[in-house]
């Protein structure tokens, strides 16, 4: 690692790449390749000194280290991480990346021990291993944002099971639905979306490390130490896989995330009519909406308007991952540096999202006895068929009689209903649904991926 005088003058020594040579590359080049990394990098500094910490232990342990020399970079790194939680950490314009300049302050304060991490290893997998770290952890974070709105789902779900309102096909007035059942199907939702998420939180833990550049390394190492050190489940055994998964892990979290924006999108298409005064099914109070700047009886949804366009923003999120990994041969290409820039704010605008339906939801009011007005008569017309039926007509005969009593002014019809079956208005399964969802979460190894990384900076 070469040092000399900074022609950035941001106060830090020039920091030569890792892949420099002899020649540098020119200004406009270092810059435009370079791109948005440094402001990125900064999320994954701290799992990339966990990922150096057992890079170290493992060179140790298969001889590539001494034992000073082990214990040198081990106390260096731990000190890093500690100025790295304590937001004593950055990374200057002169450096790179965060691999570049973690490097060069491990070589400026240990000397040459610092220039030796580096073996059999690559800067492919060590930003591969950085990337499945920080998504690892970004998916605890997301877990937990959903089963909080999935718990507040239910609870609105049991509160408001005696509360119908219309349901609709086509947005036409169909049948009888409830503010339980309306609640509780977005809820359901929330437990689909995490069987994905936990199928791509399997996809994603699992180790690269010492894939280097793609084609492995001469060198003896020990993979399934660094796997066990790390917390991950699985090994990415064959090297050329493992730099595969660079793009097919953004791609399938990308999924993952989409799956969940498509459920806050579609309920906040919801509120927005349900809070239009044609339905005026539902209302918030006046701190949690917005106004016109001409018209003063205005109590606009712009939060359920603005999730409604993350989300959907979010859902496009796995086709542009797609379209940017498109026609690319095995082995790794600087396209997927990219990746970064698409993905990583998504994750914070669908944390945030999620916080937002969890304000809004917490305070909503909901309108009672809907059904009761004339105007929703006809949500009931299935109900006289089914009466009808019971009595011993024929479904068909019964649909034609209603429908002709309906076109000829004699429809009548009852409120009064009877759903029974599971997942229907009298029979929300909420304990079920629930069930399902602790089932899945239960299912995360959270604590002992927490219990290997600890022990990594302890």
């Amino acid at each position: 690692m070469q040092t000399g005088n900074n022609p950035a003058g941001d106060g830090h020594k020039a920091i030569t790449a890792l892949w420099q040579k002899n020649t540098p590359s020119a200004a406009a080049v270092t810059e435009f390749t370079t791109g948005r990394d440094r402001e990125f990098d900064r999320l994954l500094a701290a799992h990339d000194v966990r990922g150096s910490l057992a890079h170290v232990h493992m060179l140790g342990t298969v001889g590539l280290l001494n034992t000073e020399e082990t214990g040198q970079l081990t106390n260096a790194l731990k000190t890093i991480f500690a100025e790295i939680e304590a937001g004593q950490f950055d990374i200057p314009d002169s450096a790179e990346d965060v691999h570049s300049y973690i490097e060069f302050l491990l070589t400026e304060r240990l000397g040459d021990t610092g220039k030796k991490i580096h073996a059999a290893r690559s800067r492919n997998d060590q930003v591969l291993v950085d990337l499945k770290l920080f998504l690892r952890e970004e998916m605890e974070l997301l877990v937990q944002e959903v089963l909080s709105l999935f718990t507040l789902l239910q609870e609105k779900s049991e509160t408001h099971r005696n509360d119908l309102l219309p349901g609709y096909t086509h947005l036409q007035l169909a049948m009888p639905s409830s503010f339980g059942l309306w609640f509780g199907a977005y809820a359901e939702s929330l437990a689909d979306d995490m069987v994905i998420l936990k199928a791509t939180y399997d996809l994603i833990n699992k180790n690269p490390l010492g894939s280097a550049a793609g084609y492995g390394a001469s060198f003896p190492i020990d993979r399934s130490l660094t796997t066990r050190l790390l917390g991950f489940e699985y090994l990415h055994y064959n090297v050329v896989n493992a730099q595969m998964s660079r793009g097919k892990t953004e791609r399938v979290t990308a999924m993952a995330m989409a799956n969940i924006a498509d459920t806050l999108a579609r309920m906040s298409m919801d509120a927005c009519l349900y809070m239009n005064q044609n339905f005026a099914f539902i209302r918030f109070p006046d701190e949690l909406t917005t106004g016109s700047s001409i018209m003063p009886h205005k109590k606009n949804p712009d939060v359920f308007e603005l999730v409604r366009a993350y989300c959907n923003r979010i859902k496009a999120l796995p086709n542009e991952i797609m379209l940017m990994t498109t026609n690319l041969p095995s082995g790794y290409h600087r396209d997927l540096q990219l990746l970064k820039e698409n993905l990583f704010p998504a994750i914070n605008d669908l944390r945030r999202c999620m916080e937002m339906m969890r304000l809004m939801l917490a305070d909503i009011q909901v309108r009672s006895n809907i059904l009761e007005e004339e105007q929703y008569k006809y949500v009931f017309s299935v109900e006289a068929v089914n009466k009808l039926v019971l009595e011993g007509l024929s479904f068909r005969d019964a649909y034609r009689k209603v429908g002709a009593d309906i076109e000829q002014g004699h429809y009548q019809y009852s409120t009064t209903l009877q759903h029974t079956h599971e997942g229907s208005i009298g029979n929300l399964c909420n304990a079920a649904i629930r069930a399902q969802m602790e089932k899945i979460v239960a299912s995360f190894p959270f604590a002992e991926v927490k219990a290997a990384l600890l022990a990594l900076t302890a």
